[in-house]
């Protein structure tokens, strides 16, 4: 599979719109999903695909099937543009983009955006520091600030399974927490 995976990439890096094409079946609802769960909105997780479909395009030829799966290598590039997406996000507050959901003649009852999207980060970093000490930290540094799960490995010198383990049962208690407060 990883030699199909090697020439589906050679020919994306040669610009072969099939290709391309390709790429995207394999793994455009997969990128989506992420990246409607990272990003507030429909059209922003929409354009974050169109993004990372032209960063995987772009960097192609550095596919290597003996370091990684193409899924694997295909969400880390999604990780990747997502957290930078987020970070240029926060530097420049108030700057996002318009939310064709909302109405630019929205009554004034209706929260402020922004406030709500703070609102959520609060939560979720407030959700985050109630983890056991070992899934914070991995959650910290794998999303929040962006390392490899073999970087976290490393740093915390924690088997690679351990961390996998820790990242999968905290990203479950933190589900299972914000399905109870919107059950509330």
């Amino acid at each position: 599979m990883s030699q199909q995976d090697w020439v589906l990439m050679h020919r994306v890096a040669a610009g072969e719109d099939q290709a391309v094409a390709e790429l995207y079946d394999r793994f455009g609802s997969l990128v989506y999903k992420v990246a409607r769960q990272f990003l507030p909105t429909q059209a922003e997780a929409e354009d974050a695909v169109q993004e990372i479909f032209v960063r995987l395009w772009q960097t192609a030829d550095r596919y290597d099937p003996r370091r990684a799966k193409l899924v694997t290598w295909v969400m880390l590039i999604a990780r990747r543009h997502l957290i930078d997406r987020i970070r240029r996000s926060a530097v420049r507050p108030g700057a996002s983009a318009f939310d064709g959901e909302m109405a630019c003649d929205a009554p004034d009852n209706v929260p402020d955006r922004q406030s709500q999207v703070d609102e959520r980060s609060v939560k979720l970093r407030k959700r985050i520091a109630e983890l056991p000490e070992l899934q914070r930290v991995v959650i910290e540094r794998a999303y929040l600030q962006g390392f490899t799960l073999r970087e976290v490995s490393e740093q915390l010198n924690a088997p690679l399974g351990t961390v996998k383990s820790a990242l999968s049962r905290g990203l479950e208690r933190l589900r299972e927490r914000a399905q109870a407060d919107w059950a509330m």
